[in-house]
């Protein structure tokens, strides 16, 4: 039986605003997102930025950063870095808003700021000359230093914040009725971006240039989710129509769409849909998707599938006796995380064989909206702390939880062997004793 707890240690923060996305902005950075909406209710819509520590015993989260969109709720949002540059995506009604994350080094000791993202290369100091030939390798020694010293006991001394700047902003979604973006997505070479909304068409831009490169047609009715496969070739999209799609990204054409064998006298619909990668390799990759049935009917099932995209067949598939309502897919595509509608529990599965591994009864009073796997493929220090994975969950009843999953105890390859070695021989023992 896989580990099932109660949710009493796993909170990290509360938001004084309902949660609607969650993203990892660097390797300890993790950004939530969410609001009231634009009715005069005193609820704030915005971006929250936490870093995270581990003290050896539970995940800590400290503020850093809380940017308000004015009456723009936040219901969708991707980031990118490519260690240079940080920036943010944002859905705010019809429209995709980019911001640019500016990421400062703070010396608490002396309080001065250093802001290490900027475009030419300058770091501003407080009373020091600037060198411009060698802020290169300070940039990202100071960068690296303040990550690494979270987990230190005099973690104030130096410290990673953030300020996000509002940049372009352009209309991705014309519905007549009532345009709005639904989810945004961007490719993990930091150059293609997706958005689709409520008029049911996927569109594709350059990114961060934000020009547009196609307009899909893909669906009769709003979409509710996409995701690029890892090698960027396939782009997959799920929409209120039924239809789980998979597109060509190069030329907007269809590739194929899933199909599977509904239950009788019952009718279901794609909620949620994220690729994994296998053996860390970009070309292969499954694909992983949410279903729900509609209208509840007796002793209908929720369902966890796994998908193979290149024979759009489906492979696995686990069930939950309630709606399912957010995804997410561990970025070396081990471990997958659901997060369901009613309880607002939260489980972990092995991605290859759907095997559950963790579940966190009640993690939230209210359905979990966003899920979001701490990295475990990077290239910025990690966080210290011993666990074989850890996944944040949000919910509109405004809470930052984590839920991580402890290395599980397994008998090494050679202890197996030498284990078959001795039983083989003490049977041959036994046989000759007895004259077998």
């Amino acid at each position: 039986m896989p580990p099932s707890r109660r949710n009493k240690d796993g909170l990290l923060a509360r938001v004084n605003f309902p949660l609607y996305s969650v993203q990892m902005l660097t390797s300890r950075h993790i950004l939530v997102a969410g609001g009231g909406g634009s009715s005069k209710t005193g609820v704030a819509n915005g971006f929250e930025i936490y870093e995270l520590s581990h003290d050896s015993e539970r995940y800590i989260a400290e503020e850093v950063t809380r940017h308000e969109t004015g009456p723009s709720v936040v219901m969708n949002c991707a980031t990118y870095s490519n260690g240079r540059k940080t920036y943010l995506v944002a859905g705010q009604e019809s429209h995709c808003q980019l911001y640019n994350v500016i990421e400062t080094v703070i010396d608490s000791g002396t309080r001065r700021k250093r802001t290490v993202s900027s475009s030419d290369g300058k770091v501003d100091g407080a009373g020091e000359p600037r060198q411009r030939r060698r802020m290169a390798s300070k940039e990202s020694a100071d960068k690296s230093e303040a990550k690494q010293q979270v987990n230190n006991n005099d973690h104030s001394y130096r410290q990673l914040m953030f300020e996000i700047k509002p940049n372009d902003s352009i209309q991705t979604d014309f519905s007549k009725e009532e345009p709005l973006q639904r989810v945004v997505r961007i490719g993990r070479n930091g150059k293609i971006m997706a958005t689709a909304g409520t008029d049911g068409f996927v569109r594709l831009w350059d990114f961060p240039s934000l020009k547009k490169r196609l307009d899909i047609a893909a669906h009769s009715k709003e979409v509710d989710d996409l995701d690029f496969s890892p090698n960027l070739a396939l782009l997959v999209s799920i929409a209120k129509d039924g239809h789980c799609l998979l597109w060509d990204t190069a030329t907007g054409k269809k590739v194929n769409e899933l199909k599977w064998n509904v239950p009788e006298d019952s009718k279901y619909l794609y909620k949620r849909c994220r690729f994994g990668m296998i053996e860390g390799d970009l070309n292969k990759f499954r694909l992983f998707t949410l279903t729900n049935p509609v209208g509840r009917p007796a002793k209908s099932k929720s369902f966890l599938q796994m998908w193979s995209p290149e024979e759009a067949s489906l492979k696995k598939s686990a069930h939950f006796s309630e709606s399912l309502s957010a995804l997410s897919v561990s970025d070396d595509g081990r471990f997958v995380a659901v997060g369901t509608m009613f309880s607002g529990s939260v489980s972990v599965y092995i991605a290859f064989s759907l095997q559950r591994v963790l579940h966190v009864e009640a993690a939230h009073s209210m359905f979990v909206t966003g899920l979001e796997f701490l990295p475990s493929v990077l290239d910025e220090p990690a966080i210290n702390s011993a666990t074989e994975t850890a996944v944040v969950s949000i919910s509109v009843d405004n809470r930052v939880c984590i839920h991580d999953l402890g290395y599980r105890r397994t008998i090494p390859p050679w202890v197996a062997i030498i284990l078959i070695v001795v039983v083989l021989f003490l049977s041959f023992v036994l046989c000759s004793y007895l004259g077998l």
